[in-house]
């Protein structure tokens, strides 16, 4: 009879053979295709994700799912890889709008502008470039899909709360696949959840343009337009640890999706652009929230993983994983237990254990918030808070200790520093870091420079350090701008 240490041994090398034969499966995709201009171009966005955050998904996804990082694994290790600087216009410290809008118009703008340049410009976008040179475009995101990334990188605005103007000239830009939350300003107040004021319906009015609606993930397998418009959610489609797939799709099956819209056969002639973003990795980042993170990286890879599948079948297409600014402050340590002596009796360092103490938890920090806030919203007393606190760790999660000093601080909503301002979430993200290494150093946005990597036709110009506005100089060359 085989013993335990005999089938675990065969387990862990029949799971490097075929990580193995899966990267080599890809390698003669990217010899084929290295130095020529790509017909079709894939920009995967992990908003507020680099190199700490990929490195802790290829880590996690070997340990726990036993399954190659294609973000490390594949993209970094057999295409191209630069360092991109994020300062905007105004700050040191970028956020999505103006990040986005350097990498879609080339040009640097304030925090919270829509690819407006500060003297009021508005440089054409990168998804405006494509339909210029007649490729077909599409837009994806797990956020509202008139959030600050796809937005910047298709429209402008003044500001990135301006929704209704964004959707409005969503509505002019036609993109051929518009995919992800936000619901709410697409349909008039007057109807369930619907925010716009203006009293105008602009799903029907895409649905009046030719463009299949879909709302539901069943219906992704039922697409049979060359437009569409998908709406799965009233605002953001919710963290992979909280989604239920009935309701919302993940970020795989939309890249799924619209790429076989995007490759429909009568529209082939020029290619397309697909920005397909995913949002819960900024999320997680600043509320903390490591188990959030771990999942929405795994997911991030999935649809990574779809885009290589295409590119097998498609060698001309360039396939570019990046994103727009550190969230977080994201750091992985090893430190002391308590606050005890040091020693080695009192030494913790991130190891397995740790990463399966986080796959246990079952809810995202947020969504303990919003249950917790609703008990205090009642008008619960002291001790029926401290319940309701005991009872959401036992069943979001396990095994998690939490210290007397934090527990006072999340019942009687205290703050942590000035840079903590996601609370109470980055408070029980303290308590995870104390037990498992997994610290952050913000709730915010870093300076940290953001990795681009590619692979496939034109990734060669992906190398070095450069600024985030050369990022669109050079989409525009390997685009064929007229």
């Amino acid at each position: 009879m085989m013993n335990c240490r005999s089938l675990t041994a065969r387990l862990r090398a029949a799971f490097v053979f075929f990580s193995i034969a899966f990267l080599l499966s890809l390698q003669p995709v990217v010899a084929q295709t290295a130095q020529s201009k790509p017909k079709n171009i894939i920009i995967l966005f992990a908003d507020g994700a680099t190199n700490s955050q990929y490195e802790f998904g290829r880590y996690s996804s070997a340990q726990l799912r036993q399954q190659p990082f294609a973000v490390t694994d594949v993209v970094m290790a057999r295409g191209h890889y630069q360092l991109m600087k994020t300062e905007s216009a105004n700050y040191f410290v970028t956020d999505s709008a103006a990040a986005a809008s350097a990498m879609s118009t080339g040009y640097k703008v304030n925090n919270g502008a829509i690819s407006i340049t500060p003297d009021g410009k508005s440089p054409p976008t990168l998804m405006q470039i494509a339909k210029q040179n007649g490729k077909r475009i599409g837009l994806i995101s797990t956020a509202p899909i008139y959030d600050a990334s796809p937005a910047a990188f298709s429209v402008h605005a003044k500001s990135r709360r301006d929704n209704e103007s964004i959707v409005n000239q969503y509505v002019e830009l036609v993109p051929d696949v518009l995919m992800g939350g936000g619901l709410n300003f697409f349909l008039p107040k007057t109807v369930a959840g619907g925010k716009r004021q203006d009293d105008q319906n602009i799903v029907e009015i895409f649905k009046a343009k030719g463009y299949q609606y879909i709302s539901t993930p069943v219906e992704l397998n039922l697409v049979r337009n060359n437009k569409l418009l998908g709406l799965f959610a009233e605002e953001d489609i919710d963290y992979e640890i909280d989604r239920n797939p009935q309701e919302m799709p993940n970020l795989a099956q939309m890249v799924t999706t619209g790429l076989k819209v995007l490759n429909a056969k009568q529209a082939k002639d020029k290619g397309f652009v697909l920005f397909a973003e995913n949002e819960n990795t900024d999320s997680a980042g600043h509320q903390n929230d490591v188990a959030a993170l771990m999942r929405d990286l795994w997911a991030f890879d999935d649809a990574v993983k779809v885009a290589l599948e295409f590119q097998k079948q498609n060698p001309d297409t360039l396939i570019i994983v990046t994103g727009d600014h550190e969230t977080g402050g994201f750091s992985p340590t090893y430190g002391r237990k308590n606050l005890g002596p040091a020693g080695p009796s009192n030494y913790q360092n991130v190891t397995p254990n740790q990463l399966k103490q986080i796959e246990r938890y079952t809810m995202s920090l947020n969504k303990f918030f919003e249950k917790f806030k609703a008990t205090v919203k009642q008008g619960a007393s002291s001790s029926e808070l401290k319940t309701s606190l005991d009872k959401l760790l036992q069943e979001g999660f396990p095994g998690l200790v939490l210290e007397d000093d934090l527990r006072e601080k999340i019942l009687n909503s205290g703050q942590l520093e000035p840079n903590s301002n996601y609370l109470p979430s980055n408070i029980l993200a303290l308590a995870i870091a104390r037990q498992t290494g997994f610290y952050w150093g913000t709730s915010g946005h870093t300076p940290t420079p953001i990795t681009v990597a590619a692979i496939g036709p034109g990734s060669q110009v992906f190398k070095g350090v450069d600024d985030n506005t050369a990022f669109a100089a050079k989409l525009r060359q390997l685009i064929g701008q007229k």
